[in-house]
């Protein structure tokens, strides 16, 4: 049995805290020894391990510039402090502080892996946990194998750090099952009417997923004629500027803020159209979930969009990074005959692809290789 642990920020909302939980509770407990370590305790994610996987966490809550803060200190001071016990694999799940903390272990022997959720553009923002980029670079090559969640972040990544390492692409874990299982849910639903054409945003309710994309988009949609509804699942900072941005335009009978749902699932099922507006991404687990539940989807270029939904827009509509190209896909969408009943159903063939069992048997395959 191979000992491992992972390391992560926390197990709060994100796609990456979320996926990791689905990783964990499926991999083969007979052939694998579980511990999480999250540097913030308290994630909403926590709830959902399976009573076998073990957490501890290095610190009780988030504190204000924490990054800068543990900068202070080297990554094996930092890995004295926190990681206890032995291990055979140590898995850096997150870019950044996760990484530098891994990559101090001084033992030759345990296997360390890196893996990386978002592209990252540039050496200064790669290298905004670490202490310089050539910290960042030394702390990357101590890596036995670096995994990518997607082609398009696996080539970002090379380029910036010229990287020479082992590196190969796994794709997100989603539980399958459980998603078609838990959208069956009809509770609360009744708030999505027939007679809208209801629109849902997933994730943090934040500038960077584009959230004053997606209300400038509704106002013009309302604009043109379109009855359309926007619902935003998740919690986050911008909020506010949503509520304002309703209120201002008239629009609060047509944004609705659900919050965090611990079962987004019933609610992107029963929408007619799932947006991503994001400035960047990994390799959306969001629209991985809308694609296994057979809601079309209609999103910006960012990350693994085009590894998800075809080179040529087969199984979703895929436009420029920008708020104008995203309205115009999204009214295609709605206003082109038997377009959007055509994606649904292209939208459910392709989320076969994301199976729970190939996703975790390719990680577990990897992790016994190295």
């Amino acid at each position: 049995m191979k000992k491992v642990l992972f390391v992560i920020h926390d197990l709060g909302q994100g796609g990456a805290e979320k996926v990791l939980v689905n990783l964990v509770n499926n991999m083969d407990s007979v052939k694998f020894d579980i511990t999480i370590m999250t540097l913030f305790a308290g994630g909403v994610n926590e709830q959902f391990l399976k009573p076998h996987i073990k957490l501890y966490s290095c610190f009780d809550k988030i504190f204000p510039a924490n990054s800068h803060i543990l900068k202070l200190f080297s990554p094996k001071m930092l890995y004295k402090k926190f990681v206890k016990d032995k291990y055979d694999i140590i898995v850096s799940y997150l870019e950044g502080s996760s990484a530098r903390i891994v990559s101090g272990c001084p033992d030759k022997n345990v296997k360390l892996v890196s893996w990386i959720h978002i592209e990252q553009h540039t050496i200064k923002q790669l290298a905004s946990s670490f202490r310089n980029s050539l910290e960042a670079k030394k702390c990357y090559d101590k890596f036995n194998m670096t995994v990518c969640v997607s082609d398009y972040v696996k080539n970002d990544f090379v380029n910036i750090l010229d990287f020479e390492k082992p590196i190969k692409v796994l794709y997100n874990t989603n539980e399958t099952n459980d998603i078609c299982l838990l959208a069956e849910d009809d509770e609360g639903i009744d708030m999505i009417s027939d007679n809208e054409i209801n629109i849902c945003v997933v994730g943090k309710v934040h500038m960077r997923k584009g959230c004053d994309r997606i209300c400038h988009i509704q106002k013009r949609l309302k604009d043109s004629g379109l009855n359309t509804h926007i619902y935003f699942l998740g919690k986050g900072p911008d909020e506010d500027y949503v509520r304002n941005f309703s209120k201002k335009y008239n629009l609060e009978d047509s944004i609705t803020l659900l919050g965090y749902q611990t079962n987004p699932y019933k609610f992107v099922k029963n929408c007619d159209l799932f947006v991503c507006a994001s400035l960047a991404e990994g390799f959306s687990t969001a629209a991985t979930e809308a694609l296994i539940l057979g809601t079309p989807v209609v999103t910006v270029e960012v990350s693994g969009m085009k590894e998800m939904l075809g080179e040529n827009n087969e199984y979703g509509i895929i436009t420029e990074n920008d708020e104008d190209a995203l309205y115009e896909g999204i009214k295609k969408m709605l206003t082109t005959p038997n377009l959007l009943e055509a994606y649904a159903a292209k939208a459910k063939e392709r989320g076969k692809a994301f199976s729970t069992e190939k996703t975790v048997k390719a990680v577990e395959e990897m992790l016994l290789s190295i």
